[in-house]
């Protein structure tokens, strides 16, 4: 039996992304009720290597939007990456989540043997769809939401595990 690659995906980012604008909810709140200044959140890291917070945010949106849009062969949206506040990432996520609702079974069914091949910062990669999702694009989105959430968890934020996955 076959995996609908549709399935696999898109149901899983949108659930990812709404779990992420929950927690940058209670990152925001956590600083208001601190008085910590948000861009201290924003630009917290875990280790000086890493992309601060915010850029996991982004990455994740890009991470999902992308994955869609190349196993669908139609155009990868761009974003300026300017996001500036809890806001504004939390519009950043709900843009990218209209984005998805708009494709279709259909374009994603059928795309397992699919040659999908993207640009990294440092060279051309290619897979086949169904490696692609399963092994690039839905751990790329998971790590940079667990590390968003490991940020602020570090950061003092009241997270848990069930704020991650989500409530069913």
């Amino acid at each position: 039996m076959k995996t609908s690659m549709y399935l696999t995906s898109i149901p899983t980012f949108t659930r990812v992304l709404n779990n992420l604008i929950a927690i940058l909810e209670k990152g925001a709140t956590h600083a208001e009720a601190r008085k910590i200044d948000p861009t201290v959140l924003l630009n917290a890291r875990l280790f000086p290597d890493m992309f601060p917070f915010t850029r996991q945010i982004q990455l994740a949106a890009d991470s999902a939007i992308g994955g869609a849009a190349r196993l669908a062969g139609t155009d990868i949206p761009v974003h300026e990456n300017n996001e500036g506040s809890f806001a504004e990432l939390g519009a950043r996520l709900r843009r990218t989540l209209v984005q998805l609702e708009a494709f279709k079974p259909e374009q994603l069914d059928g795309t397992e043997d699919k040659t999908i091949t993207w640009q990294t910062r440092s060279s051309t990669k290619s897979m086949q769809g169904q490696p692609y999702l399963m092994n690039h694009v839905l751990p790329n989105l998971f790590f940079h939401a667990t590390t968003a959430y490991n940020i602020l968890r570090h950061n003092g934020v009241e997270l848990g595990k069930m704020d991650f996955l989500g409530r069913s």
